[in-house]
């Protein structure tokens, strides 16, 4: 498969390119600092642009048969209209080269996955990610209007421990606490995802 992937060089779109390389995929990853990824620049195709430049996206996202989106801010709570202004970016960018397939990362606690969440969750859903939280659910609710063939992947509580290869994901799981997941096994679930069919059109929420 011939895939772009947005949001790279963080933790999660890292373990998304390492993957895909496994996998024998032809990758393409659009960067603002393709240095960040110099160790890969013999198996990667490295393009420097802006996620939120639909020019840039849409170079891309040329001749390639979908796209995985692993964005985020880092360690950071202002999400700076990242997530709404990429979302449209890419949508209007997959229009112009017909690019339909896309897996993108949200959060749980995002848009109606609020409503699931546990009394912990919730306070900090409200709380400490309010912004960055109202800023993915435009981009969510968008994206699911775009025509696309989206997946929107809503996992919880986000660790930088290893891939435990077990996890639940569903439509809607039961919350409890506040569980986590691996970014490896979210990266993982993408990459399937992105392979497969079963979960086009749908939302996935996936966790520990």
């Amino acid at each position: 498969m011939k895939l772009l992937i947005l949001g790279a060089t963080g933790p999660t779109g890292r373990h998304v390119v390492d993957l895909a390389l496994r996998s024998g995929d032809q990758v393409t990853a659009l960067v603002r600092h393709p240095a960040a990824l110099g160790d890969l620049a013999d198996q990667v195709t490295l393009l420097a642009g802006d996620a939120t430049s639909r020019r840039d996206v849409s170079t891309a996202l040329a001749g390639q048969d979908a796209v995985v989106a692993a964005l985020g801010r880092g360690n950071s709570v202002v999400a700076d209209d990242l997530f709404a202004h990429s979302s449209a970016a890419l949508i209007a960018a997959a229009g112009e080269t017909d690019v339909s397939r896309l897996v993108w990362l949200s959060s749980f606690g995002v848009g109606h996955t609020f409503a699931w969440a546990s009394g912990p969750q919730k306070v900090i859903y409200r709380t400490l990610l309010r912004a960055i939280y109202a800023n993915k659910e435009i981009a969510d609710d968008s994206i699911r209007s775009s025509g696309l063939d989206w997946t929107v992947v809503y996992p919880t509580r986000l660790t930088h421990g290893p891939s435990k290869g077990a996890y639940r994901a569903g439509d809607r799981l039961p919350m409890k606490g506040n569980p986590t997941i691996s970014r490896a096994d979210v990266a993982a679930f993408m990459h399937r995802a992105a392979h497969g069919s079963e979960w086009i059109r749908r939302s996935a929420v996936i966790s520990d």
